[in-house]
């Protein structure tokens, strides 16, 4: 059949999209029964914050400081760099120039704002 006359050109996607329904209507079949069969024993030992077996230090739903968002922040950012960089690598030679300016202006501005919250001190951990 030529695929140009296709009178439904997402037929080829129905049975990932039958296996994707499923895979969904079971899983949630699944977590509602063992919610409703499995057993229920609540205590304070099950109910106490996990702490990789040492003893719990304080309450489980505690503040954490801005300084580990900025991290967190700053790990995504250069994650995301790093997504970038490696389509890239790989047609390096197809995109040319171009594409290598591109790049230069792209990680400069990373780079830039890198040093700027450097010297504003938001990756000091003493204060």
């Amino acid at each position: 059949m030529n695929p140009t006359l296709d009178p439904n050109p997402l037929a080829p996607y129905l049975p990932l999209a039958i296996a994707l329904l499923l895979a969904g209507v079971l899983s949630l079949i699944i977590v509602k029964l063992a919610a409703a069969l499995g057993p229920k024993r609540p205590s304070s030992i099950k109910s106490a914050p996990f702490e990789a077996g040492s003893e719990s230090s304080g309450p489980a739903r505690q503040r954490f400081a801005v300084k580990f968002y900025v991290v967190a922040l700053l790990f995504i950012v250069f994650d995301v760099e790093a997504v970038f960089l490696y389509p890239w690598a790989v047609n390096f030679q197809a995109l040319g120039w171009f594409g290598y300016v591109e790049m230069l202006v792209f990680a400069a501005t990373l780079v830039v704002g890198l040093i700027y919250i450097w010297k504003k001190g938001a990756l000091e951990w003493e204060h």
